[in-house]
């Protein structure tokens, strides 16, 4: 699944070239991929602009200029937002197409397993003098927001009696991580997934934070990571992170720490990828 890095690289796109456009025409071609739109999905935006793209976590959002209301897309497992050419022949995927008036590059949603999403919603206030669209108001921010309370979130682990890699999943505490990016965080920062989240002492939960941002702040310059066609820039081009990783997906490699054989364990229903020596786990002992 797209993850912060990701989604943020498509945001960019997205802002570049389909903002200030007026809306044309609008096709569905699956009623998966807007499941809970309870209205014309192209009666809502024939005739509008978007005024920027916004982001939080993994939820894309593109207010219109003229209400306060958005197009609300999540990628989900395997969706794609491509601009493309209007000639350009049509993705074997293609759930939503969105066309404007001046004739210039489409807007298309491309999904192959339809777990995505693509509906309208209302904004409402965030409670720091924004808006954002009413579903999403329950989403945490994400380390990069200027905004993010570090001193909350250290206080809400403290309070978490579950494993650390689970929490960092938990995406009303931070939003943003998913599996690629918590076993990257959480090997730099030489801690095991799952470690007690509470169990953490200060020094541990600031630096597991400053190892998040530092290795999304990378995969952002290298423009994502991809690791099959599933994610891609709105141009199309893949993201080059997955050279970088340490952990992820590299079982049997050695650690490029310390030379041992990177493990994989199952968690949540997925795989975890830790170092056996650089992130020992304590396994605690029942009374």
């Amino acid at each position: 699944m797209p993850e912060l890095p990701e989604v943020e690289i498509v945001r960019r796109g997205i802002g570049e070239w389909s903002t200030s456009r007026v809306i044309s025409l609008v096709e569905v071609f699956h009623p998966r991929a807007i499941r809970r739109q309870t209205d014309d999905l192209a009666g809502v935006l024939v005739g509008q602009e978007f005024r920027c793209a916004s982001r939080r976590g993994k939820y894309l959002w593109l207010p219109f200029t003229k209400e306060e209301s958005c197009l609300i897309v999540h990628l989900g497992m395997s969706g794609q937002l491509l601009v493309q050419p209007p000639k350009a022949e049509r993705e074997k995927h293609l759930r939503v197409l969105i066309a404007f008036a001046d004739g210039g590059n489409d807007l298309r949603f491309v999904d192959q397993r339809t777990f995505g999403l693509v509906q309208t919603d209302t904004l409402v206030t965030d409670g720091a003098g924004g808006m954002i669209p009413a579903q999403v108001a329950h989403i945490a921010r994400d380390p990069l927001d200027p905004l993010f309370d570090d001193d909350v979130w250290r206080s809400q682990l403290k309070r978490k009696d579950t494993e650390i890699k689970r929490a960092l999943l938990d995406q009303t505490l931070v939003s943003g991580i998913g599996n690629i990016y918590a076993d990257e965080a959480l090997w730099r920062a030489e801690i095991h997934g799952n470690t007690r989240a509470s169990s953490l002492t200060g020094p541990q939960a600031r630096d597991l934070l400053g190892q998040t941002r530092e290795v999304m702040a990378q995969a952002l310059a290298a423009g994502g990571t991809s690791f099959d066609s599933l994610y891609v820039h709105v141009n199309g081009d893949s993201g080059y992170f997955s050279r970088s990783l340490n952990a992820y997906g590299q079982e049997g490699e050695p650690c490029p720490r310390c030379g041992s054989m990177i493990q994989r364990e199952k968690f949540m229903n997925r795989s975890s990828f830790s170092c056996p020596r650089c992130q020992r786990w304590q396994r605690r002992v029942g009374r």
